[in-house]
């Protein structure tokens, strides 16, 4: 069993429909409950929801409050490598854009790790393209190893892979992976993933059934926002979520919202979101689901960081670099997207703190379970 059978029953244009037919009064009879279902989120981040943002954002800053209290967990991607052998429409590193290709050795890495403990974080996001043979379980067998001492919680954000190599991963220190559908919608999905392993979309949506299987403390799944309708392709992220929590239920989970940003050869969004209703699906999910961890990168710009932060949000990322090299280095490849917040991580420590919040430099479930 994994979430292909409940997706296989699940049918995009009823989602649609039913999501654009929600009425006040559903959405009020969802802020009323103390416990909420998928179709109480189908109301919250329907167009009937919009008037009701603030009720929505004072519970949802309630509900956060009460289960994470004031902290505020930090981390920052560290990109190992921009080779692809995929190729997507929306993508720096997609195989068909001409670039300069980097991967690090491990004398680069030594470099990057000083640099990025200069900065406190003690908690990183292994990034890579996707590329099986060059950057594989060869590679990351010798860098795990490498990097993992020097850091309480090690995440990444790789090619899919099999059960038996994520728990070999874990054995070398892994604790979480990120791993996004980019969009639930098949033949979308088709439309923006054209060569390489990544047009497989079963092997990609199965992943985190792998993942829960092999062990890993936490799994981070979400939807590339602006692919197809945001609407429906954050409820299947919510829908996801639940078949997830119910069906391995000692596993951590959190969601991002990544919007489309600026790269490469990159194409104008399909489905538009405003910052209104990136605030609407922050509180949607976190009135969902008190306990999934939400977290916001600097794609988003530093004065939208700033406001939503206390809504929902639970870890932030700063400083982000998103090129091979670029903590001490500062090398010019191509960045795999151009990010909005470049505040410097102290500066945002000093954001964080001016409102109230406790910064904590490591995933925050460890640093407060011992």
């Amino acid at each position: 069993m994994s979430f292909l059978q409940q997706f296989n029953q699940l049918n995009w244009d009823d989602i649609s429909l039913s999501i654009l037919s929600k009425t006040a009064d559903d959405v009020e009879r969802a802020l009323s409950k103390s416990k909420r279902d998928l179709e109480d989120f189908k109301a919250l981040i329907s167009p009937a929801a919009e008037p009701y943002l603030e009720q929505m954002a004072q519970a949802s800053l309630a509900l956060t409050r009460k289960r994470f209290g004031n902290t505020m967990s930090l981390y920052i991607p560290l990109y190992l490598s921009n080779l692809c052998a995929n190729a997507c429409t929306y993508c720096g590193f997609s195989m068909e854009n001409r670039i300069k290709r980097r991967t690090l050795n491990e004398q680069e890495i030594r470099a990057e790790i000083n640099a990025i403990k200069a900065m406190k974080f003690d908690s990183v996001l292994l990034v890579t393209g996707e590329h099986e043979t060059k950057v594989g379980m060869n590679y990351f067998r010798q860098m795990l190893p490498l990097i993992k001492p020097h850091f309480n919680y090690l995440a990444m954000e790789v090619q899919p892979l099999k059960q038996h190599e994520y728990a070999e991963l874990k054995s070398l220190g892994l604790d979480a992976v990120m791993v996004y559908q980019e969009t639930y919608h098949p033949s979308t999905y088709a439309q923006h993933h054209l060569r390489g392993n990544k047009t497989n979309f079963e092997f990609r949506l199965e992943t985190p059934d792998r993942l829960a299987k092999a062990g890993i403390d936490k799994i981070g799944i979400g939807a590339l926002i602006g692919l197809e309708d945001w609407r429906t392709d954050c409820f299947y992220v919510a829908a996801h979520l639940d078949y997830l929590e119910r069906t391995y239920w000692q596993t951590r989970y959190s969601i991002s919202f990544p919007r489309l940003r600026p790269c490469a050869g990159s194409l104008q969004p399909k489905s538009l979101m405003s910052d209104k209703q990136l605030v609407q699906l922050i509180c949607a999910y976190r009135l969902l689901n008190p306990e999934v961890e939400l977290s916001l990168s600097t794609r988003e710009s530093e004065a939208f960081r700033d406001n939503v932060l206390p809504l929902g949000i639970t870890s932030l990322s700063a400083a982000s670099k998103t090129q091979p090299g670029g903590y001490a280095m500062q090398e010019a490849e191509l960045e795999q997207f151009e990010i909005s917040d470049e505040r410097s991580a102290a500066t945002v420590e000093a954001m964080i703190r001016s409102k109230g919040f406790d910064p904590v430099w490591r995933d925050w479930h460890s640093a407060y379970s011992g």
